[in-house]
């Protein structure tokens, strides 16, 4: 049974009561419905980042493990690249590979797909293009942030070796990227000590030689402190993942939500049908039709 309400129309009162035999449009009108029309829209503004790798010959050392199996630091390294990139899908991110002379793989983009599939073809340079030219490297990834429009803008280099090329000293490379506003995180790979590498003879038979593992630390942590960014040590395969990951962390992409609310009063297309039902009871009422006492 309707439990008897009132409600106030303008000037005018209706009731709604069980004599009335109104629908049960009556009290859904009463009950004022009505419909959300809303949405949520997050604009992502994203950072501009370049990766810049090492593919020096001494890229081939198996001193590196993927699941148990040895592998080489350059596959380890565009594994966790790989990742990294998947996991910032906002950024526009452009990659720099570098030996003797750096080289474009892949201009800044968002299309991703497009720049993992350039990163799986990186490999380590040939023995003529062989060298560890950092500071050209730093350079090239700094010029391709330098027109961009990004409020952040970071480069993430990576190396196994010194510089021993190239025109531009990584210090100065570095002071060119401060004054730019680009910020650059530094990681250099390889265990302590020395790792195994394959070299070919000229018969072309594979051997492996323990060669000394040489990271010039001093100048990549005095170039991630001139541009305010950091300066990590990778030894394995967990520790460069976890240096990515934090890195991640750091390098947080901005989100401005915004919500748009819209509310349609629903009750008119419950209540008009019970306000026309009673404006024709009302009038039967003055007809043969009038209810009897």
């Amino acid at each position: 049974m309707l439990q008897a309400g009132n409600a106030v129309l303008g000037s005018h009162q209706i009731r709604c009561t069980a004599d009335a035999v109104l629908p049960v449009h009556c009290g859904l009108g009463l009950a004022r419905p009505q419909r959300d029309h809303s949405r949520t829209e997050i604009i992502a503004n994203g950072i501009d980042i370049v990766l810049g790798l090492d593919v020096s010959g001494s890229m081939q050392a198996l001193d590196f493990a993927i699941n148990n199996r040895r592998v080489n630091r350059i596959e380890v390294v565009k594994s966790v690249v790989s990742k990294f990139i998947e996991e910032r899908p906002n950024d526009r991110i452009g990659l720099i590979a570098f030996a003797g002379a750096p080289y474009l793989v892949s201009p800044i983009t968002l299309d991703h797909d497009w720049l993992l599939q350039n990163l799986e073809r990186v490999n380590v340079a040939a023995a003529t293009d062989d060298g560890t030219a950092i500071g050209s490297a730093i350079a090239a990834s700094v010029n391709r942030l330098r027109t961009t429009a990004a409020k952040s803008k970071v480069v993430i280099l990576l190396t196994d070796g010194v510089n021993n090329t190239g025109k531009i000293s990584p210090l100065a490379a570095a002071e060119a990227a401060r004054a730019m506003g680009v910020k650059i995180y530094t990681i250099g790979v390889g265990v302590r000590g020395k790792a195994p590498i394959p070299l070919k003879d000229q018969a072309g038979r594979l051997h492996l030689i323990m060669a000394e593992v040489d990271v010039d630390e001093k100048t990549l942590q005095a170039v991630a402190a001139v541009t305010g960014g950091r300066f990590y040590r990778a030894t394995d395969t967990d520790s460069l993942q976890k240096i990515y990951e934090q890195i991640n962390q750091f390098e947080k992409s901005a989100q401005t939500v915004q919500k748009f609310e819209h509310l349609e009063e629903m009750y008119p297309w419950a209540l008009l049908p019970s306000l026309a039902i009673l404006g024709l009871g009302l009038v039967l009422q003055h007809t043969r039709l009038r209810r009897l006492p």
